[in-house]
């Protein structure tokens, strides 16, 4: 942790207005590093600030010294806005890799990010509100659309032998959009809920609601929202209630923090659902060897490889752009990541920058694939099933 934030503090005093050197090229990195997902955002710190160290290791960026210049989001709508106000406005930043949560990447695109020219690419907002977003084309994502993460819990669900369960989803940009999606696809397919909530967040008790879950004898709770918030004490008052043993999450609950909370032996029959990497990738036991060599663990985190990913992709598109134009990085983004081109890895920046330099093509593919951006800024993917392995999860099932 010391490393984390030793780099950290850097990176936040080289970028900040007349303390950067004239070679500093900077990337703006918004993350949501208090709220409710805090406990995901160490080991994605360390991702992106991976990153940017190797590339600075390889002769830098546009051939002076790529920073990273953080905004915290806090989780909230307005907090994105302001920290990505900053960073377009003041930073002046050419790009913005983030945020995660998809409420605060809608927030800060639409608010400030689009409004400012900028390309935006997120490691982990699945909302299906982003690929309507109004936004010129420029903003992407390197993860699924939760339209396509529902359809695929419902077949997890259904394959576990659960064909009645109950529902609870919470009510923002990410729990309406897979909550929504799945019970459609659920139900389409022949399973029945018993009973569907949409329930707000920051309350300090769900048990009102819980009982009237618990009708109808379900098999199982789904539960789509935060550990670090509501979705953590669902199920914990659940289990104290003896309402439900047995529940199916999403990714936002696939957090350390719910172990923690509840204990492993609670959710030893539970499984969760979230974006994941292709199977036998070499590209993905590459960062992770890296990752753990600098950092000593955490490369089997959540979205270190997504976040990793849209990085490097940030900083190989500046580079490819030959500059700090904005109004090149959006198309420039697409070049480095999309076929046709020379394969270029994690870590390969030195070599991405000489193929650049002798005017070829490269086509980047990931620790968590490839990225064939569709029209709107969407990729396909991968979902992974994981279950609760000690004081982790494991995967146990990926589908393409």
């Amino acid at each position: 942790m010391r490393k984390l934030t030793t780099f950290v503090a850097a990176a936040a005093l080289l970028g900040a207005g007349s303390a950067a050197f004239a070679d500093d090229t900077k990337i703006g990195v918004l993350m949501d590093i208090t709220g409710p997902i805090a406990n995901f955002i160490p080991p994605l710190q360390n991702a992106a600030n991976l990153a940017v160290k190797q590339v600075n290791d390889q002769g830098g960026l546009l051939g002076g010294t790529a920073v990273a210049v953080y905004g915290d989001t806090t989780g909230t709508a307005q907090g994105a806005v302001d920290a990505a106000q900053k960073l377009v406005n003041i930073e002046n930043v050419p790009i913005v890799m983030g945020s995660l949560m998809s409420g605060t990447t809608i927030a800060a695109a639409e608010a400030a990010i689009i409004p400012a020219g900028v390309a935006q690419i997120s490691p982990t907002a699945t909302s299906p509100a982003m690929t309507d977003l109004q936004d010129d084309g420029l903003v992407f994502r390197i993860v699924p659309s939760d339209n396509y993460q529902g359809e695929i819990l419902a077949k997890m669900v259904l394959a576990d032998g659960l064909d009645k369960v109950a529902l609870t989803y919470v009510n923002n940009d990410y729990g309406v959009g897979i909550g929504q999606t799945f019970q459609a696809a659920y139900e389409a397919a022949g399973g029945t809920i018993t009973a569907s909530n949409k329930h707000e967040e920051k309350k300090d008790s769900y048990r009102s609601e819980l009982a009237s879950l618990a009708k109808g004898e379900p098999q199982a709770l789904v539960v789509i929202a935060y550990a670090g918030d509501s979705g953590g004490k669902i199920v914990r008052q659940a289990i104290e209630g003896g309402l439900f043993t047995k529940f199916v999450g999403t990714d936002g609950l696939r957090d350390e923090l719910l172990i923690e909370n509840v204990g492993a032996d609670a959710l030893k029959t539970s499984f969760f659902s979230s974006p994941t990497s292709p199977a036998e990738n070499p590209a993905q036991k590459t960062l992770h060897d890296a990752f753990n060599a600098e950092y000593g663990e955490g490369a089997d985190k959540a979205f270190v490889d997504q976040t990793y990913d849209a990085t490097f992709l940030a900083l190989l598109a500046i580079e490819k752009a030959g500059s700090t134009d904005r109004a090149a990085m959006a198309q420039a983004l697409r070049d480095v990541a999309m076929a046709p081109g020379e394969k270029v890895g994690p870590g390969e920046w030195a070599k991405a920058v000489a193929l650049l330099k002798e005017g070829k093509d490269i086509d980047y593919d990931g620790a968590s694939g490839n990225a064939e951006f569709d029209a709107n800024g969407d990729v396909g993917g991968y979902i992974g099933k994981f279950v609760v392995d000690g004081d982790g999860y494991k995967q146990v099932e990926i589908v393409e």
